[in-house]
């Protein structure tokens, strides 16, 4: 079975082929550029190296949030358009569950999470080779998530690109129970998005119609019309 996996759920890109279990070409990186003009040139490269065309795809897997609003629209539009398109099934993995897999080994919590703004974070937790959900994907404050990660009174390993800038607070709450992944794990792989998707059973062709980002927040402009509507009422 061949898998194609899309992550563009923040700024870095990661897309995938795997192959009967066996991983033909991956690329991540995290050039800053527009998702819209660069994944599907890079799904084009991958498929040229692997030697295969787009009908020879069987399922396609999407991150499917939480994470930047436009990362995460492009990445979802991309792989629901190639999905129905080759009416191929489409699984979709929450992103801080894909980051989560770079440091399934670690003996203790992993904790993921990206910046929302304002001290504010999309996080999730879990523990062990399986990823069993600690703690389940949302929309927390920083230190909502911290006093939740200071009872569990374990070690806790934080990985992603974002955890830098927690530092400081992390260290306050946690101590020398706060682990921090290196650079070399900070960023999300497909190839790990392929692997979940795998564990999951195939939907239907036609719920791809239905498939949809799982933001866990409203975009700001979002928020901001429903706030005006409410006034209004």
């Amino acid at each position: 079975m061949i898998w194609l996996g899309i992550e563009t759920s923040n700024s870095p890109l990661s897309i995938a082929i795997v192959k009967d279990g066996q991983l033909l070409a991956e690329v991540v990186q995290n050039l800053k550029l527009t998702h819209s003009v660069t994944v599907m040139p890079a799904i084009e490269e991958l498929c040229q190296k692997a030697n295969l065309k787009p009908a020879d795809l069987d399922a396609i897997a999407v991150a499917e949030g939480p994470g930047s609003y436009t990362g995460l629209r492009i990445g979802v539009t991309i792989a629901k358009t190639l999905a129905w398109s080759l009416k191929k099934p489409l699984v979709g993995i929450s992103s801080l569950q894909v980051l989560a897999a770079n440091a399934s080994t670690f003996n203790g919590v992993i904790c993921t999470l990206f910046d929302a703004r304002r001290q504010n974070v999309y996080a999730a937790a879990y523990r062990g080779s399986q990823l069993e959900t600690v703690i389940k994907d949302g929309h927390y404050s920083i230190a909502e998530l911290l006093e939740t990660l200071q009872h569990l009174n374990e070690p806790v390993f934080f990985v992603g690109m974002d955890a830098a800038i927690f530092k400081e607070i992390i260290i306050e709450h946690l101590g020398d129970r706060a682990h921090f992944a290196p650079n070399s794990l900070a960023l999300p792989r497909a190839s790990h998005l392929i692997e979940l998707a795998q564990k999951q059973p195939l939907p239907s062709v036609e719920a791809v119609h239905h498939f949809v980002p799982q933001y866990h927040r409203l975009a700001q402009a979002e928020a901001e019309w429903v706030k005006e509507q409410k006034k209004g009422q």
